[in-house]
């Protein structure tokens, strides 16, 4: 049975971005038919890779061929305000040219653009209804339409333009647990080709395959993401016996190495004897002494040839282990005790949730319900609006790290944006600070505009972990999104050994269930907050 055309190829892949910095270099790979979680650690490349398969960038060096049209879903932050479902479907054109002929315009342009697509917007409202989002007008602004929504829209006008493979980046972002749904069952039953980047766990359980970049290599693993884990798993366990057993190999060599040193000098020492005993006569001493010394040459010989092969052995071994650098995330301690009144809650019923000490608080609810207004008055101190939630702190040590990262300047290198909130911290200090951080070399003298979004966070991280004194309060919105897996893991830990209080907007279940939550409460649309543990 012949193997199955790739839907993706890559050859000797290279990209740099004007400044120099390099993000892909001599990729090779390929990606095959179904659905592909592309996983790999932040700033490794893959939204890169995307928008070099989708054309959206052109590489350096080195080509992408793909079987068919391709269609890109960006990560999705702010939608335009001008932007209705017809935009975000992506059929604006077709749309006009029907809207033009029907007053009157004769253009044979307007046809093409039409083609056989009379029928589109019905076809689109059908579309959008078997997903899940019925919505009549099609000019309705996206803006209006909670994020949810937005994805599901925005992946079924990929699925009416026809694209034969589909590129999703954090699909999932910012989506509430009913809108993840929604996007899990669209992509679930997604036919053709799809390859998707995100830190969804769920998402990545669909995936028929996961394809791993790393090291300046793509990787492709049959199954989904826990698949690909224990792979790895067995992978590592294998290759940390190859290492031991390799190591033991050295130390033997090594040892045989220094007991024929000890022969080679006995014999040398033996042969220095006779001579000088007169007990052979000179011919035979030269004789025995010429042997000697060949047979002690290919002795040596011999053994340095069996010792570089045993330590050869060993690289290959210890090249197989993963050794990913992990973040120093190390949260100061405020030294928060446990009376200590940190902040207050008002429902719109006029209940209030009191948070002292170092207590853990979730809030959750769907997308729309003002959850992130209602971090933005707490840390800002603007009065909420009337008949909604309201957020009241009674710190004023707080350390902020938004879904939006609107703390940082991105016109500016991260070295200024960190100097910014640390002006008295010696550049060198802060220097190492951000290695801990994975901020090193060329990078801090960067813009932060040209970062990833995982590196974008860490220097959002950097000026918390930076604020002198430190924090008795930090808010996180959605800290998990574009962030790896491995990160989100690292994140968990710094916050479980910090001692202050810590107030959390997330959708991510996981993250949630693994922070040691004190209390959780809903907010919902009416302004009510109702305590879920």
């Amino acid at each position: 049975m012949p193997a199955p055309i790739p839907s993706v190829v890559l050859h000797d892949l290279t990209f740099s971005w004007p400044d120099g910095h390099r993000v892909l270099d001599a990729v090779s790979g390929s990606f095959p038919p179904g659905s592909t979680g592309l996983v790999g650690l932040n700033g490794v490349g893959k939204s890169t890779l995307l928008r070099l398969i989708a054309g959206k960038l052109r590489p350096t060096s080195g080509s992408v061929q793909a079987a068919g049209v391709v269609d890109y879903l960006p990560q999705r932050t702010d939608a335009d305000p001008s932007h209705t479902l017809v935009d975000l479907l992506g059929i604006r054109s077709i749309v006009d040219a029907i809207a033009a002929i029907e007053r009157g315009a004769i253009n044979p342009a307007l046809f093409d653009t039409i083609g056989a697509d009379w029928d589109i917007e019905e076809r689109a409202i059908a579309t959008l209804s078997a997903a899940g989002v019925d919505i009549d007008d099609l000019n309705r602004p996206v803006t209006t339409i909670s994020g949810g929504e937005a994805t599901v829209a925005a992946l079924a006008g990929i699925r009416m333009r026809g694209a034969d493979i589909a590129l999703l980046d954090e699909p999932t972002n910012n989506l509430d647990a009913h809108g993840r749904t929604r996007v899990h069952d669209l992509i679930g039953a997604w036919g053709g080709p799809v390859i998707v980047v995100s830190h969804d766990l769920e998402l990545l359980e669909l995936m028929q395959h996961t394809a791993e970049l790393r090291a300046g290599s793509l990787t492709l693993y049959g199954g989904p993401y826990s698949a690909f884990r224990e792979q790895v798993s067995r992978d590592q366990e294998a290759a940390e016996r190859a290492v031991r057993s390799a190591e033991h190999a050295v130390r033997v060599e090594k040892r045989q190495r220094i007991a024929a040193a000890e022969r080679i000098a006995h014999s040398q020492r033996q042969g220095k004897k006779d001579a000088a005993n007169r007990k052979y006569i000179g011919a035979v001493v030269n004789d025995r002494r010429n042997s000697a010394e060949k047979t002690q040459g290919k002795q040596r010989s011999l053994l340095d040839d069996r010792m570089q092969s045993a330590q050869r052995s060993l690289q290959e071994a210890e090249s197989r282990i993963r050794d990913d650098d992990r973040l120093g995330i190390d949260l100061p301690d405020p030294a928060v005790p446990p009376g200590k009144r940190i902040a207050e809650f008002t429902g719109s019923d006029g209940r209030t949730i009191i948070i002292q000490g170092p207590e853990r608080i979730a809030i959750t609810g769907q997308n729309g319900v003002g959850k992130t207004t209602l971090l933005e008055g707490l840390i800002s101190g603007v009065a909420a609006a009337p008949g909604t939630a309201a957020a009241v702190a009674h710190v004023h040590r707080i350390g902020k790290l938004s879904q939006r990262l609107d703390n940082l300047d991105d016109a500016a290198s991260v070295m200024e944006n960190v100097t910014r909130v640390a002006p008295h911290v010696p550049r060198v200090e802060l220097r190492n600070r951000l290695a801990r951080l994975l901020v090193r070399g060329t990078m801090v003298d960067r813009p932060v505009g040209a970062l990833s979004g995982g590196e974008r966070f860490r220097v959002a991280l950097a000026q918390v972990l930076l604020t002198d004194p430190p924090p008795q309060l930090i808010v996180l919105d959605e800290p998990t999104n574009n962030l790896d897996l491995q990160t989100t893991e690292q994140l968990i830990d710094a916050l479980g050994a910090y001692r202050g209080a810590i107030i959390v907007v997330s959708h991510d279940r996981g993250f949630l269930d693994r922070l040691r939550l004190d209390a959780e409460f809903e907010l919902d649309a009416a302004g009510l907050l109702t305590a879920m543990r």
